[in-house]
């Protein structure tokens, strides 16, 4: 049965919910956040004052505070308890005072999406009903990957993405930072990379990257929020911005024009060119160098003219160079067709291919992170009258972003082998902050949903009441969403 969350509209629907009788919780002018005093706490008390400020136009203060120290009346407490797992977190509010804790910072985070969305205007205040929340995670992976490279969308567009994905308890975001199209990162020991080919997009509008300073910021903002950033630079295909900067890496030793269409397959690595196993480790060390986390994505999809055994020496070369930098491995579903490593990490997206592979590979230790187009592909037309997005997958409407089961997609899979959930979303046809949000929303919470929320505990018509309140939070935010008519929207 869902949760008990729908006259909370709580997305996603946590574990367990008990609303309680009296007055609520009323942030005031006398309202504090008190923290202990470690840094990632220090860090996270900052975070809750803000949330809290720009959500009710109060001035919220922070004040540190001992271990022992009790909740003082008016209180916004975060407290990092023993027994709690890393993302577990319990939000318990009465009328006196509000107390999140959970396992690590991360579940902090996670309760204080909770509480930011629990808070009502009323009678001119904002309030939090009495209520204790009980949560935590159906799968450790929840994440967002972004193509920058069809269309660049740079660190102001992508700290709003970070804000979103965390109100809705994602955490990763995975930037597909190369392209046919386009380079999006400067690299130290590859500076031609974004010199010649990151001012390149699709039908030659302007492109874009990230400088290694814009970078750092970013995932540090997205840290701070609970969200790690998985970097992808794809190969052996959808090279060509590579091929343009650096001719070396063509057979004829020349750089090919820049590309602006949309097509795929075309463009390749060679394998026995000499120069292709340096700037594979060049490239992946120099990404590795600037990504705390534990993963680098390789690509490997949608290589359509290269025999197998050159795909899998190639799949293997970018897989060594990222091991080499001390991170894993993240290829999509193609790479589960050559040899893995235990560990490594195959993203699942095109639901056509025979299954054989996936299972191969996760019954010889590889995780598989769940994408499938025709669910999670969120640049995907809604209906044929969709002017944004495109339609090879099918339409995706918002129940069908909903109604499926990860652990459920490829039959035979090992128990435990799926690490998590992903929702894509490629910008070929996307050119603008108002365009990336109306795909999105709403079909992202509920991929956030499927990703966060046991299936038992999931149900469509739960879900469509809770979110219908949700558009006048992206309205107020303005965020641009469709208005999708399988829900009858709050209003105001």
């Amino acid at each position: 049965m869902p949760a008990p969350a729908t006259s909370l509209r709580l997305v996603p629907a946590p574990r367990s919910v008990r609303v309680g009788d009296g007055a609520p919780f009323v942030v005031s002018a006398g309202t504090t956040v008190t923290v202990g005093v470690s840094p990632a706490e220090v860090s996270l008390g900052v975070l809750a004052a803000e949330v809290l400020s720009r959500a009710t136009g109060a001035t919220v203060e922070v004040r540190y505070r001992d271990v022992a120290e009790p909740t003082q009346p008016g209180d916004v407490a975060l407290r990092l308890a023993e027994g709690l797992g890393a993302e577990e977190y319990r939000v318990e509010v009465d009328p006196d005072r509000v107390e999140v804790s959970a396992g690590s910072p991360e579940g902090l985070v996670r309760g204080l999406a909770t509480l930011q969305q629990l808070l009502r205007r009323e009678d001119g205040a904002f309030v939090a009903p009495p209520v204790v929340v009980e949560d935590a995670p159906a799968h450790g992976w929840r994440g967002l990957s972004v193509d920058v490279a069809r269309h660049f969308f740079g660190p102001d567009e992508l700290r709003v993405v970070v804000d979103l994905m965390a109100a809705y308890k994602l955490n990763v975001l995975h930037l597909h930072l190369s392209d046919d199209q386009g380079w999006r990162l400067d690299l130290p020991s590859r500076p031609a990379l974004a010199a010649r080919s990151g001012g390149t997009a699709v039908d030659g509008d302007p492109g874009g990257f990230f400088t290694t300073e814009e970078y750092e910021a970013l995932v540090a903002y997205a840290a701070a929020r609970g969200v790690r950033v998985v970097p992808e630079i794809d190969v052996p295909g959808h090279v060509n911005a590579a091929l343009h900067a650096y001719g070396e890496l063509t057979p004829e030793g020349e750089p090919t024009e820049a590309y602006t269409g949309i097509d795929v397959g075309f463009s390749k690595l060679a394998a026995d060119l000499p120069a292709t196993e340096p700037f594979l480790r060049d490239v992946f060390g120099d990404v590795a160098a600037v990504t705390p986390g534990e993963y680098v994505h390789i690509g490997g999809d949608e290589v359509l003219t290269m025999g197998h055994e050159e795909y899998a020496r190639l799949v293997a070369m970018a897989s060594d160079a990222v091991r080499s930098a001390g991170k894993q491995v993240v290829g999509w579903q193609e790479i589960a067709t050559t040899p893995l490593e235990p560990g490594t990490v195959v993203q699942y997206w095109d639901t056509r291919m025979d299954p054989a592979p996936f299972v191969a590979a996760a019954r010889a230790g590889a995780r598989l992170l769940m994408s499938p187009g025709s669910k999670a592909y969120l640049d995907m037309k809604y209906d044929a009258d969709t002017p944004l997005g495109l339609e090879w997958a099918g339409h995706i409407e918002l129940r069908d972003a909903y109604d499926w089961e990860p652990t459920a997609l490829v039959p035979g899979l090992p128990e435990g082998s799926v690490i998590g959930v992903e929702a894509t979303v490629w910008t070929e046809t996307l050119r603008s902050l108002d365009d990336l949000m109306t795909m999105l929303l709403p079909r992202l919470a509920a991929v956030a949903e499927v990703a966060w929320t046991r299936p038992e505990q999931r149900d469509w018509e739960d879900f469509r009441a809770r979110v219908a309140a949700h558009g006048p939070r992206w309205d107020a935010q303005g965020l641009a969403w469709y208005p999708s008519p399988q829900v009858d929207w709050h209003v105001g």
